[in-house]
């Protein structure tokens, strides 16, 4: 018996995922699409697909027959939305595995620290930057302390829906506070540059980490293996070249605002994720990222309820 599930959001993000379950989990059952715009393509396509659809928002979803075997809600929506979903989704005694920045629930990057928040009633998802890039500083960080670690996001701007664009602002203070709470950086920083690129860019991250002093060899082996483990379950994750290094002498130090100057290893880290086109095409890596971790997460979190 597959473990029944409903998305919130007929967007980009949501559609990509309910096509993704359908395609590749042998764990999850699409009971329900949910959206508020009753032309919307992904409303359509899950009518094709034989999901059952309402556009009228969580309301609509509550009323549904599929919504009392349903046991875990995803949101690919809005952080501004999010509140009202979180607390629907508590008032029946469902999970609720959140795609937006609203950052209710405790952050989880299924690599990092997946098996220590499953029990959460809200799990978040951070942001597809951080679902990128968090990994790599957290890489670094089980090899030497982190001090300060920025992250550069790129993405198409063809793979940003509206909700995306909406939280602009959410993703970045989302994203900064999960490199610091999840990627274990003392100070963290994140920015989001929408790609207008024509034809379509694949999402490209950039991660710099300033760390205390140690074998560059030690960095580079602890961030290799943690693309592989991503690539489990995102796998067009891949290092776009070589992991690059620079020591920083206390005659030259760098200094961090608010914080005083940084002397160490400065590692460099550039990430391509490639999409698995199950919506957009595969430039759209931004969209696979998230799904796919938010994929990830549900299915461990039922096979743990198997278990226990």
């Amino acid at each position: 018996m597959k473990t029944k599930v409903a998305i919130i959001g007929s967007g980009n993000i949501g559609t990509d995922l309910m096509i993704k379950i359908l395609r590749t989990s042998n764990i999850l059952e699409v009971g329900a699409l949910v959206g508020i715009d009753p032309s919307s393509d992904g409303l359509a396509r899950a009518k094709k697909m034989g999901v059952s659809t309402t556009a009228d928002g969580i309301d609509g979803l509550v009323t549904m027959p599929e919504f009392n075997d349903t046991k875990i809600l995803f949101d690919a929506t809005s952080a501004g939305a999010h509140a009202y979903h979180d607390k629907v989704s508590r008032e029946h005694g469902k999970t609720m595995i959140d795609m937006t920045p609203a950052a209710i629930g405790p952050y989880v990057v299924p690599v990092v620290n997946l098996d220590k928040l499953l029990d959460a009633p809200n799990i978040n998802m951070v942001t597809c930057g951080g679902q990128a890039t968090i990994p790599m500083v957290d890489a670094v960080k089980k090899v030497a302390h982190v001090h300060y670690a920025e992250i550069v996001a790129s993405i198409a701007s063809k793979s940003a829906g509206p909700g995306t664009r909406a939280n602009i602002d959410e993703f970045t203070e989302t994203t900064s506070r999960g490199i610091e709470a999840v990627g274990g950086a003392q100070l963290g920083k994140a920015i989001i540059v929408l790609n207008p690129a024509d034809p379509p860019v694949m999402m490209r991250n950039t991660i710099y980490a300033l760390s205390e002093d140690t074998e560059t060899e030690l960095i580079r082996n602890s961030v290799e293996e943690q693309v592989e483990k991503v690539q489990e379950y995102v796998p067009g994750y891949r290092l776009k070249q070589e992991v690059q290094f620079e020591r920083i002498g206390d005659n030259t130090p760098i200094h961090i605002p608010g914080h005083g100057d940084f002397s160490g290893i400065k590692t460099s880290i550039f990430l391509e994720v490639e999409g698995a086109a199950h919506y957009l095409p595969n430039y759209a890596g931004n969209l696979d990222i998230m799904t796919s971790a938010a994929l990830k997460t549900a299915e461990r979190l039922v096979e743990l309820r198997k278990d226990s």
